[in-house]
């Protein structure tokens, strides 16, 4: 149930529970009030009466020592005592006035029904008046639920696209100083202040990555004249390793701009696969299976993709274990390890920059390959299988311009 569906039934409940009240308050009353006034009535009639039996004249509607008089209205005339009793026990209630004049017992009574009629009806009006009431505040309170609910509505639409990267979205400020004109100032100042730490973060890294990139080309360059030998090795390993740290500093710096653009064209799927396997940063150079079981062609950015498919392998081998199989079906390519699986964090949350599961790394590999896959407008998914390892799943699915033959072909 929807917090506008709440709002309008919890009105409506209240307007009903407040009408009922009200007809039960104004029923007892009137109740009460008629048979005040008809007591009193009959009470003076029946003194009336009483001083004509005494004096000797008989009234027309007077009834003396009758056989039947309700008991407690008997009780009250034994004890001497002029009273009046609504008796409802036979087929119309009836009105009884008692009270003893010299031996005899002098009595009026009088129909009750008219009283009754008129309280009936009154009840069928506040039914109505109740019902109507009732369904006219639910009316207002479903379109004051259906006003705060749109309003809502749109700054949960916003927070969603904030949330999936768009920093440019801002919710239109309305009049009033209502909750709901706080939340939205709320979200747009959340989106402003989280745009400008972004630009400030984006900033910081592009800047870093572009100062260090000269030195790092120059200590890159220097290793490689170093005599042979396992210390020029080494410095040269760990400078490459800097090196392509940079770079992928560099590229999530990209990725965050706002001019990164695909460039599209056909190829074949599997060939860009076979190109990326190649690519990557494989320790020890271990080998990578490609099993191609549909291949196809996909219109593309072909130089994006292979940077994902080999940001995969790399983390694949990095973080996971051997074997690493690469399987092309169709527009979907799946790189599948042995490892421990992913993380529960990169699998609710998907990858973050600065983090890894395995506590090594700055996590740009992964970020990266989401990045660009963004770019692409493709869709990359990660999961543990039941059977265990880890699996990353890029699905070019509409990218997909002409099948290619099918059947599985040699693995590299």
């Amino acid at each position: 149930m929807g917090l506008r569906t709440k709002i309008g039934v919890a009105i409506t409940a209240t307007a009903a529970l407040v009408a009922v009240l009200i007809g039960l308050v104004v029923h007892h009353r009137t109740a009460d009030t008629q048979l005040d006034l008809a007591r009193e009535a009959l009470d003076q009639r029946l003194v009336t009466a009483a001083e004509d039996h005494a004096a000797g004249v008989h009234r027309p509607r007077l009834i003396l020592n009758p056989a039947r008089l309700p008991a407690p209205l008997r009780q009250a005339v034994d004890k001497g005592r002029r009273a009046t009793y609504l008796d409802r026990s036979g087929p119309e209630p009836t009105l009884w006035a008692a009270t003893r004049s010299g031996a005899d017992t002098v009595v009026l009574k009088h129909s009750y029904a008219r009283q009754d009629r008129e309280l009936e009806e009154l009840d069928r009006i506040l039914w109505l008046a109740g019902g109507l009431g009732t369904a006219f505040a639910g009316l207002v309170g479903v379109a004051l639920a259906a006003a705060v609910g749109r309003r809502l509505n749109a700054s949960a639409r916003i927070a969603e696209r904030i949330a999936d990267g768009d920093l440019t979205a801002r919710l239109t400020p309305r009049g009033g100083r209502d909750e709901v004109a706080r939340l939205t100032h709320a979200v747009n100042t959340m989106a402003d202040a989280l745009a400008a730490r972004l630009q400030a973060e984006r900033e910081v890294t592009a800047n870093i990555s572009h100062e260090l990139r000269t030195p790092v080309a120059g200590l890159v360059a220097a290793a490689g004249l170093l005599p042979p030998g396992r210390p020029a090795e080494m410095v040269r390993e760990r400078a490459g390793r800097v090196h392509a740290l940079l770079e992928d500093v560099l590229e999530v710096a990209r990725l965050d701009g706002d001019a990164e653009r695909a460039e599209p064209e056909v190829r074949e799927l599997g060939a860009l696969t076979r190109r990326a396997v190649r690519a990557a940063r494989v320790p020890g150079q271990r080998p990578v299976e490609v099993r191609v079981l549909r291949d196809c062609l996909v219109e593309t950015d072909a130089r994006r993709v292979e940077r994902i498919l080999a940001n995969l392998v790399t983390n694949a081998f990095r973080h996971g274990a051997a074997p690493v199989v690469v399987e092309v079906d169709g527009g979907t390519v799946r790189v599948r390890d042995r490892g421990p699986g992913f993380p529960e964090p990169l699998l609710s949350g998907g990858p973050q920059r600065f983090r890894t599961g395995s506590g090594s790394g700055l996590g740009l590999g992964l970020t990266i390959a989401a990045g660009q896959a963004k770019v692409l407008g493709a869709r990359l998914a990660f999961a543990n299988p039941a059977d265990g390892g880890a699996e990353a799943t890029l699905d070019l699915g509409h990218a997909v311009r002409a099948p290619g033959p099918e059947g599985p072909e040699g693995g590299d």
